[in-house]
C-alpha cells in the first residue's frame, strides 16, 4: 500500500510553503506585531492569487474541490511560517455552505470562491464553559436571534459567518450576515495576534435558508479539529527545528549543549510527540476525505494537538533559556500560537471529557460481539 503524498499534493504543498516562508520572515513578523492589522492582508493577496484560498470549495463554486489532504498540507506549511490568513475558516465555511446551505447560500460560496469577501466560522460553544448563548426564537416567517457568540476571528473583517444557536435546544449552524444591524462587536485580540470581536445579537432575524440542517455541523465539527490539528502539526515542527538548530550552536562548558543528554532526551520526546500527531491527523484527513464516520479520531487528533502544543512548546521554551522569552527573538511566538490554537480546541481536559464519553456510547469500537452467534463479527 502506497502511503505516500501523490505528485499534485506534493506540489500543492511545495507551492504553499514557498509562499508563506517567502512572505513571513522574521523580520516581518516582527513589523506585523506592531502593525495592529488584523490578519496579514498582502499575504491573503497572495492565496487568492494562487488558489489557495479556495482549495477545499466545490469547483461549482469556481473552487478547486479538493479535499482536506490538500487543506492539511497548506495549514501545514500555514503554521510553520506563523502566518496570519484566514486560510482554513473560510475555505471550511464556503464548502460547508456549498455542501447544505442550498440555492440561498450559493451567491456566498461563489463570492467566497472568487476571494471577493470573507467568510469566518465559530464553533466555540461547543467546548467552552457557558456553552452556546445564541439562542433562536421561532416566529412567522423563520426565526429571531438573541445572546452572544464570543470571540469571533475576523468578525469586523469578515462579510458572513456560520456560527452556532440553540434551536429547540439542539446546537445548529446558522448563516448570519456581519453587516446587520442588530449586530454589536466588541473588538479583542487573541494572544497570537489574531483579531477577534464578540457579538451581541439584539433581535436579529432569519429566514429559514439561513438555518443549516443538523447534518452540517457534524460534517463541519471534525474539519474544523483537522484544520487545527494541521496549524499545530506545522507550528511544532517548525518550534522543534529551530530548537535542534539552536542547541546545536549554543555553547556551554565548552561544547553545544546538544550534546548533553538531558537536551537529547528532551528533544527526542519533542520528535516523538510530533510524529503521534502527523500520524493521528493524516488518518483522521484520510478518514474524512473517504467518507468515512471520524468521531473519535477527530477527538484523539484534537487531544494529541493539544498536548503536542504544550509539551512541545514548553520544552522549546525551557531548552532555550532566558533567551527563550526575549521578545525580541522568535521562540515565544510559536508558544503563543499554541496556546491560542488550544484554546480554539477546547484544551486537552475537555477534550478527554468528550472522548471518554463517547467511548462510554460506542464501546464496540473495531469489536463487535454477536450473543446469539457466540463470535465476534
Amino acid at each position: 500500500m502506497d502511503f505516500e503524498f501523490n505528485e499534485d499534493q506534493r506540489a500543492i504543498a511545495e507551492m504553499a510553503g514557498s509562499l508563506m516562508r517567502d512572505y513571513c520572515t522574521d523580520e516581518r513578523l516582527r513589523e506585523w506585531d506592531l502593525s495592529g492589522e488584523p490578519y496579514m492582508q498582502g499575504l491573503w493577496a497572495g492565496c487568492v492569487e494562487t488558489g489557495l484560498h479556495a482549495l477545499a470549495i466545490a469547483e461549482s463554486a469556481g473552487g478547486s474541490g479538493l479535499g482536506m489532504t490538500e487543506l492539511m498540507q497548506v495549514l501545514d506549511a500555514q503554521g510553520g511560517a506563523l502566518a496570519q490568513v484566514p486560510l482554513w475558516r473560510h475555505q471550511l465555511a464556503a464548502a460547508t455552505l456549498a455542501e447544505f446551505g442550498g440555492a440561498a447560500a450559493a451567491p456566498w460560496v461563489e463570492r467566497a470562491a472568487a476571494g471577493e469577501c470573507l467568510l469566518t466560522l465559530g464553533l466555540d460553544g461547543l467546548h467552552n464553559v457557558r456553552g452556546i448563548e445564541l439562542l433562536a426564537h421561532p416566529q412567522a416567517d423563520g426565526w429571531q436571534l438573541q445572546g452572544r457568540v464570543s470571540a469571533l476571528p475576523l468578525a469586523e473583517q469578515s462579510a458572513a459567518a456560520l456560527v452556532l444557536a440553540k434551536v429547540q435546544g439542539q446546537p445548529r449552524l446558522v448563516r448570519v450576515e456581519l453587516d446587520d444591524p442588530g449586530i454589536s462587536k466588541t473588538s479583542g485580540v487573541m494572544t497570537h495576534g489574531e483579531a477577534h470581536a464578540d457579538l451581541q445579537f439584539n433581535g436579529v432575524r432569519l429566514d429559514n435558508r439561513q438555518l443549516l440542517p443538523e447534518a452540517a455541523l457534524d460534517w463541519l465539527a471534525p474539519r474544523t479539529i483537522a484544520a487545527l490539528a494541521a496549524l499545530q502539526l506545522g507550528v511544532s515542527a517548525e518550534q522543534v527545528r529551530r530548537t535542534v538548530a539552536y542547541v546545536s550552536e549554543r555553547q556551554q562548558f565548552d561544547r553545544s549543549i546538544g550534546s548533553f543528554q538531558a537536551v537529547q532526551m528532551t528533544m527526542a520526546d519533542t520528535h516523538v510527540q510530533l510524529e503521534v500527531l502527523r500520524s493521528t491527523l493524516w488518518q483522521l484527513c484520510y478518514r474524512l476525505d473517504a467518507g468515512l464516520p471520524s468521531p473519535s479520531e477527530a477527538l484523539a487528533t484534537a487531544f494529541l494537538a493539544c498536548e503536542a502544543g504544550h509539551r512541545i512548546g514548553h520544552a522549546a521554551q525551557h531548552v532555550h533559556g532566558g533567551i527563550g522569552v526575549d521578545l525580541t527573538y522568535p521562540i515565544h511566538r510559536f508558544l503563543y500560537w499554541s496556546r491560542a490554537l488550544s484554546s480554539a480546541l477546547g484544551g486537552s481536559s475537555v477534550i478527554l471529557e468528550r472522548l471518554g464519553d463517547w467511548l462510554s456510547d460506542n464501546d464496540s469500537l473495531g469489536w463487535k460481539y454477536d450473543l446469539e452467534e457466540h463470535q465476534a463479527l
